[in-house]
């Protein structure tokens, strides 16, 4: 691994810590739908404006071109912040307009791209089906060539952010007798189309990100396709590699802080006995392997980084990361609830124990969505490690 942190380095760092702390949003981002959205997009409006808006984009598409260190601070120093690691804007920022970048077509680019950057658009992805989630490749959402457009019809599910997004990346089925990994187009659906139904899905911390999406002979131009009609699962390959590479950093760091204040919290509060929560062994020893584990997580990620360096992609080793990440995360929040206390839990939480709540709840999903933690394994064992399928 060669990744050091040179004067200009830590000089950059000083100017985004002192930039986030002037300019990051202190109110509590809302729940609500609607009024999320435009949370979300006047802070990347915010952003945008000065300049941080893309710190990894090319600068013809409005972006910076950051070296990959100063983007490892930019994200370092945004965990700290406190803000949501993932909202309404990650797929725009971290599936679509990489996949865009690297394989769509010149117009497509022109058009999307400066939305995305610029906070005016939402994208949500459509990919996972009832019966095609850990294996996408068995997708049913089908589309038939009529003229120049594609005829939609079919349902995805578990949508983040279907509700209140202007776009989306499908994947729909257009070859059914072709084998079932190449007969699948990548293409820009119009959330607005006529035939498109949504349906909230109400998750157990109360949210509804989630959604089901209804298409019922949705009509798309063939303009939208990305790549090659009937190609699509290599442009697929491409949207999730970034998402297993690097879209996940911010949350990778933020638990880091999560972990901290766990250890303040443990040595502040006291447990029925009257003692400081920290001093029961079990506990201190669970709160200092979490320490442990997330430094090595932050090693493996500045490892990956480093590859990155030398690839135009994220390659199948950002599936370690998730991996990682996903065991981790569920450790750490479940950690929480034993910190704050599971007995209190029957009584009014404060918002501050309230959150340590919903994210014990919502890690439950980290190893389940962009990919289970059983397809990350295959995948390292396949094409990382070189096992036999």
């Amino acid at each position: 691994m060669d990744l050091s942190f040179s004067t200009e380095d830590n000089e950059f760092r000083d100017e985004v810590r002192t930039w986030l702390k002037a300019n990051a949003p202190t109110g509590r981002r809302p729940k609500e739908s609607h009024a999320m959205r435009e949370f979300d997009l006047a802070w990347q409006r915010t952003m945008h404006a000065a300049g941080w808006g893309g710190v990894a984009w090319p600068v013809d598409y409005g972006g910076r071109d950051l070296p990959l260190t100063q983007q490892l601070i930019w994200y370092e120093e945004y965990a700290r912040t406190g803000l949501a690691p993932i909202d309404s804007r990650f797929v725009g920022l971290a599936h679509a307009g990489p996949t865009l970048m690297l394989r769509s077509s010149e117009e497509q680019k022109q058009f999307h791209l400066p939305k995305i950057l610029g906070g005016e658009v939402i994208w949500c992805q459509g990919f996972s089906e009832p019966e095609a989630g850990s294996d996408l490749a068995s997708l049913r959402t089908r589309a038939v060539v009529d003229g120049d457009e594609l005829v939609v019809t079919g349902q995805k599910i578990w949508t983040s952010f279907a509700a209140v997004s202007d776009w989306q990346e499908l994947l729909v089925r257009t070859d059914p007798d072709a084998p079932k990994h190449k007969g699948i187009t990548w293409v820009i659906c119009d959330m607005r189309s006529p035939g498109i139904d949504i349906r909230p899905i109400r998750t157990i911390e109360g949210g509804a990100d989630f959604n089901e999406v209804f298409y019922d002979e949705v009509r798309i131009p063939l303009a939208n396709v990305v790549g090659d009609l009937n190609d699509g699962w290599s442009v697929a390959m491409s949207t999730l590699s970034f998402e297993r590479g690097t879209a996940f950093t911010v949350s990778q760091v933020q638990l880091a802080s999560s972990i901290e204040a766990l250890i303040d919290m443990a040595r502040s509060r006291t447990s029925i006995n009257g003692r400081a929560v920290i001093a029961d062994g079990a506990v201190a020893e669970r709160l200092a392997k979490a320490r442990a584990d997330c430094a090595a997580l932050r090693a493996l990620t500045y490892l990956g980084i480093s590859k990155n360096a030398h690839s135009t992609q994220p390659g199948p080793e950002g599936s370690m990361l998730k991996l990682q990440y996903a065991d981790l995360a569920k450790r750490v929040y479940l950690l929480g609830l034993d910190v704050i206390d599971t007995n209190a839990l029957a009584f009014a939480l404060d918002e501050d124990d309230s959150d340590w709540v919903d994210r014990h709840l919502m890690a439950f999903s980290t190893s389940i969505g962009g990919g289970t933690s059983e397809i990350q394994r295959n995948i390292i064992g396949e094409r990382v490690l070189g096992l036999p399928r």
